[in-house]
């Protein structure tokens, strides 16, 4: 049987550090079924082709042709045209860790022509440090980028954003008149260049199919304009599209026009759906290469049509003959999460990606600096109850895991194939357990990677297993606090406190590993006094040191959330938009109860920045606002409060599992009168100890700890350690012993 080729994109833009992982996991399940798949990230290749040479003289050609109102910003660039010309590509290579000597020039020589986003630079010697030399470069290459960025948006590309490309064409679009407007109009300077990119594209991989992954908003008009491109240039390729805008935007789809570009439409898990096309797009190909019969040619487009709506098609939006959308949805089973396979990277020019520092936060850093492998711990959420997130649709809703050593082997494979040991794990958030057996196998196939994800803040995270985290990778974790308000906690069902957060951010960050906090104003009855004492809660946790980044949204009501399915559980009134038949997912809202959201976000924000760079944590609340707020009533020591409280001794953690972070002890028996003494001499990384105990306990002890240190596939409870404790001796006792508390500070875990 004819198998189709087959092609993924990823349209402009979504990162330039690391690929978007959809179009490698894709291809990672197809390449196991035996299907050719290349794949490109034409984003990136964008961005390469505009900030070269060759690409910013076309740009500057084009503006000086005339016929753009130029901004007093945009006439000092013009004139700095050859300073732009002789250093875009060195500041390009720099970015791409191909030249890193390049970066005292860029911070002590007037190297980097300077355009308004360098206006309010920050003091980088306070925000980097006197060692930060290669940050500072990092960050101020990154304003210059910004810098053309905002002059190609002035003048030849409006559309253009780094990681926002035309995205407000796509947001929010009940109708798809203003996108159809866009793509019928002539082609601006960065959509020929896109254009020319994929011509070649076409050329080098003559693909059956072309599939694009839309996550954002900002990647819908690339992908259109990219597919308008192959229905000119090669009408017999089909065009397919899936990913988070769509499994969220247009699951109601009913614009005819929108399959002008795109012939199927797929939502949520590409897996099945791409499964399926292919299967019947393999029928198609034989009855092209006459393998099979055909309609007469000018039968044929009618035929196609009908076929493909009778094929066993999951979860696929396509338009029929008369021109009518159809959704197709067959039973069929969702590949489970362990058989998805592993995501396949080749053919993606990894060396090519760009680290940047756009904002000086440390978690924003990690999202934009450096080669991160993406991958799922588990499919959807294992929580699926806050009421202000889509958990009723399948990539949260539909829960599975897969065993620790699958993942190990799918870390090893992607180490193996891209070079690179860092990895995010992209869950909405990664199960604790899944995490915790994560760690073990990491630990015990000594594989050296480095990792961050995102979690909830829920007590499953005990200190100790935020050690065992750590010690298996972790740098990072961000997790949601949203609206600092235990009222507001439970009304989203977060199932969190704010006492609970404070001590599980506490052992995150004891453990050495970076905490960042997704905070939340303006949920649905959110008072004003609620916004200033969440305000002082967060002003709580960065004093303590106990939270080193965060960020504030504010609340937007989704229609595939608990609010957006009842709002009036929420004392909220839905006022549109009304479904159209494109897009539609953000709903607009009245909260008659609840107090003027907008009026906080900037204050919100201005202490936030400073908070994380531990400035002015002592300033009253309403020294960040332009307006009269009421005083807080939490109490000023509440984390601290929090913490204080005690944790539970370790003999009444009879049923969890020992585990040892150390290496196999030496023993050295010392003889005497009352049994002799005992020395267990530990040989660590960091320092060497030794440890003193009676005679009589050594044996077990160093049993025990060389067990734990050469068996990770043998899980030995507390308890099972009690039952081979020494006869006359108190168990309880030793677990409240120097010895004891020593090994348990030294790396010695019950979880």
């Amino acid at each position: 049987m004819t198998s189709p080729k087959v092609l993924l994109i990823t349209p402009p833009l979504t990162q330039l550090n690391t690929p978007y992982p959809a179009t490698a996991y894709i291809k990672g399940f197809l390449g196991g079924r035996g299907y050719a798949v290349a794949q490109a990230d034409l984003g990136l290749e964008l961005v390469l082709k505009l900030f070269s040479r060759a690409g910013l003289s076309r740009v500057f050609a084009e503006i000086e042709a005339g016929g753009f109102e130029l901004s007093d910003n945009a006439r000092r660039m013009l004139r700095l045209k050859n300073s732009y010309l002789s250093t875009v590509e060195p500041v390009v290579r720099f970015l791409q860790n191909k030249d890193s000597t390049l970066a005292p020039r860029i911070c002590h020589s007037r190297y980097l022509p300077e355009a308004s986003r360098f206006d309010n630079v920050a003091d980088l010697e306070t925000a980097f440090g006197t060692m930060g030399l290669s940050d500072q470069a990092r960050h101020l290459a990154t304003l210059y980028l910004e810098d053309l960025g905002d002059l190609l948006k002035e003048t030849v590309g409006p559309q253009f954003g780094f990681s926002r490309y035309a995205e407000k064409l796509a947001m929010s679009a009940t109708t798809f008149d203003a996108l159809h407007e866009a793509l019928q109009a002539p082609p601006n300077l960065l959509d020929r260049m896109l254009l020319e990119l994929l011509d070649e594209l076409m050329v080098r991989t003559q693909p059956d199919i072309v599939g694009f992954t839309v996550p954002f908003p900002g990647n819908l008009y690339g992908a259109l304009r990219l597919a308008g491109r192959i229905k000119e240039t090669h009408p017999a390729t089909y065009t397919l599209m899936g990913g988070g805008y769509p499994n969220t935007e247009l699951r109601t789809l009913k614009e005819p026009r929108f399959f002008n570009y795109i012939d199927f439409l797929t939502l949520d898990d590409g897996e099945g759906p791409w499964l399926r096309v292919l299967e019947a797009a393999s029928h198609q190909l034989q009855a092209a290469s006459g393998e099979l019969p055909v309609d007469e040619p000018n039968e044929r487009k009618l035929a196609a049509c009908s076929w493909w709506l009778a094929a066993p098609l999951q979860r696929t939006f396509l338009r029929n003959a008369a021109g009518q959308v159809e959704y197709v949805n067959h039973p069929q089973p969702d590949i489970p999460h362990p058989e998805v396979g592993t995501p396949d990277y080749s053919d993606l020019p990894l060396s090519e990606y760009l680290s940047v520092i756009e904002v000086l936060n440390p978690m924003h850093r990690l999202w934009s600096d450096g080669r991160w492998n993406k991958l799922t711990v588990a499919h959807g959420c294992y929580w699926k109850r806050c009421s202000f997130c889509d958990v009723t649709l399948d990539y949260i809703s539909r829960y599975e895991t897969a065993p620790a050593a699958l993942l190990a082997d799918r870390i090893a494979q992607i180490v193996a194939q891209t070079g690179q040991t860092g990895f995010h794990f992209v869950d909405e958030a990664a199960p604790p357990l899944a995490l915790r057996d994560l760690a073990i196998e990491l630990l015990k196939r000594r594989t050296g990677i480095t990792w961050w994800g995102n979690i909830r803040f829920e007590k499953t995270f005990s200190p100790d297993l935020c050690r065992l985290l750590a010690a298996s990778g972790c740098i990072a974790v961000s997790g949601g606090l949203e609206v600092a308000s235990d009222r507001l906690l439970a009304l989203m069902e977060k199932g969190v406190t704010i006492a609970q957060v404070a001590r599980v951010t506490d052992g995150f960050t004891q453990a050495g590993i970076m905490v960042h906090a997704y905070l939340m104003y303006g949920f649905p009855t959110q008072t004003t006094q609620e916004t200033v004492d969440s305000l002082e809660i967060v002003r709580q946790l960065f004093q303590a040191g106990i939270i080193q980044s965060g960020y504030w949204h504010r609340f937007s009501m989704t229609a595939h959330s608990p609010v957006g399915k009842n709002p009036a559980k929420y004392q909220v009134a839905a006022v549109g938009p009304a479904p159209g038949p494109f897009a539609w997912n953000d709903l607009w809202h009245d909260d008659p109860t609840g107090t003027d959201h907008a009026q906080f976000g900037p204050g919100l924000a201005k202490a936030l920045y400073n908070y994380l760079h531990g400035v002015a944590l002592h300033e009253p609340l309403g020294f960040w606002f332009d307006f009269r707020v009421p005083k807080t009533t939490v109490p000023r020591q509440l984390i601290n409060q929090a913490l204080q409280q005690p944790a539970k001794p370790d003999f009444a953690k009879q049923n969890q599992r020992l585990f040892w972070l150390g290496n196999a002890p030496e023993l050295r028996l010392t003889p005497g009168k009352k049994g002799g003494r005992a020395t267990l001499t530990f040989y660590e990384q960091a320092e060497d100890f030794e440890l003193t105990v009676p005679a009589a306990l050594a044996p077990w002890l160093h049993e025990l700890l060389t067990r734990l240190s050469t068996d990770y596939d043998t899980k030995i409870l507390l308890k099972e350690a009690a039952r081979d404790f020494p006869a006359g001796q108190s168990f309880e006792r030793f677990l409240e012993s120097e010895a004891w508390l020593t090994l348990r500070e030294k790396g010695l875990l019950v979880l």
